[in-house]
């Protein structure tokens, strides 16, 4: 059978990775001349596989203030006169409530080990080098009650086949020499030493690499989808750039075009782009590449992931609900650079901003935080959207069930909760 994979983030990419690896015929279409050019290519980097906490908590509902009005706010919400944002905060909202919560945790930690297994299964048999590492992760925390909070997290979580542990201070900088220099007070962190890191779009382009070496791959770069083709409920063909693409079943992974596309197709997608920013530091010599850490770090009273990258130390944060600003300010910049100075100074030459690769992305998101791995209303269309913050970590998984779902056999885990449902 034809498929064709419509976008190149790594959502797409390993989708065509696994439906290729099916024995499918396989053409894997991007906008872009190189794949992971978009979101993928200055994500935080971080494969949080035990780490999976949705944006929709509880706790929302005494910060909606801050995220409303606060410049020194993580999260910022601009509203605006776009139907499409309403729709989307009123589902966020709802899903804000410690059941949905719970559910949602459950949901993407299931798919979160299968990622994490069809990971370590493909880099057995691809030798890429997109220099993942397992060096761990420690979520600091500042304040004792959030501390708190976190333990009963793990808790759960536990219950759930996560390992982590609630350590101090003391134990954190054991962990993490670099940390001994931050300019923060800390009170304790969370510990998961099976945590990982890898660069996303370098990922990306070597997977693309290697399924070009097959016969039954094609990829069809710098072609931009303008014009669909439907014919009796199914999607017959795509125009991109010059090309008309025909194929028996088609995917969207478009990212946070995904619901644009969904609406010439002729339904709707509940998905909003999260935007965030990133920072790559150089690491050039010892004493920057001592300065810097080697296990990957989030601060969560800032929203800021720290995640080493060979001789590069990847800072990325914020979450702005403000539509498709593709600009990146430099006070989102400053933030990142103040960041990266406090926690570990040294670390770098933080002075020229265009030295470290500034980037901006719309992460995809669905109001619960669980993603769209299923049939569309459209027979011959399937969705692999909607991962939010976590599409490099749930990527694996979620292209594994999808072939699985297209193969109509039995899946590896439970569907159901990734279904489509008007």
């Amino acid at each position: 059978m034809h498929i064709c994979v419509l976008g190149a983030g790594v959502i797409g990419v390993t989708s065509a990775y696994r439906l290729l690896e099916a024995g499918h015929q396989v053409t894997l279409v991007d906008a872009e001349a190189l794949p992971g050019s978009q979101t993928s290519l200055g994500n935080g980097a971080q494969l949080s596989f035990s780490y999976v906490a949705p944006l929709a908590d509880p706790s929302v509902w005494t910060h909606w203030p801050e995220y409303l009005f606060s410049a020194a706010s993580p999260l910022t919400l601009r509203p605006q006169m776009d139907p499409a944002q309403w729709r989307w905060l009123f589902k966020f909202l709802a899903a804000c409530n410690t059941g949905r919560v719970r559910q949602t945790t459950i949901d993407l930690l299931r798919l979160a080990f299968f990622s994490r297994e069809q990971l370590q299964q493909l880099t057995q048999v691809q030798q890429l080098d997109f220099q993942h590492r397992r060096a761990g992760k420690l979520v600091m925390y500042g304040d004792a009650k959030g501390l708190e909070g976190a333990r009963k997290q793990i808790e759960f979580q536990a219950l759930h086949g996560c390992q982590q542990e609630i350590i101090d201070a003391a134990r954190c900088m054991q962990i993490e020499p670099a940390l001994a220099n931050a300019k923060r007070d800390w009170v304790g962190g969370v510990y998961t030493p099976s945590e990982e890191a890898g660069d996303c779009a370098l990922f990306c382009r070597q997977l693309v690499e290697a399924m070009s070496q097959q016969p039954g791959f094609r990829f069809a770069h710098s072609q931009r989808i303008h014009k669909l083709e439907m014919r009796n409920g199914a999607l017959t063909a795509v125009h991109a750039g010059q090309e008309q693409i025909a194929a028996n079943t088609f995917v969207l992974a478009l990212g946070a075009a995904s619901a644009g596309f969904a609406r010439h197709a002729g339904f709707s997608l509940p998905l909003y782009p999260l935007k965030g920013y990133s920072i790559t530091v150089p690491l050039n010599d010892a004493a920057t590449q001592a300065a810097a850490p080697q296990v990957s770090i989030t601060d969560l009273s800032r929203k800021i992931v720290y995640a080493r990258l060979g001789n590069r130390l990847r800072v990325a944060g914020r979450v702005e609900l403000v539509g498709m600003d593709r600009s990146i300010p430099a006070s989102a910049i400053d933030e990142l650079k103040r960041g990266a100075s406090e926690l570990f100074p040294g670390c770098g030459d933080l002075s020229d901003s265009a030295g470290l690769s500034p980037w901006s992305g719309f992460r995809p998101a669905t109001p619960s935080g669980v993603p769209l791995i299923s049939a569309s209303p459209v027979k011959n269309l399937y969705l692999n959207v909607g991962h939010g913050s976590l599409g490099w970590t749930l990527a694996h998984g979620s292209a594994s069930l999808l072939a699985q779902l297209i193969a109509g056999g039995a899946t590896s885990i439970d569907a159901a909760p990734f279904a489509f449902s008007t």
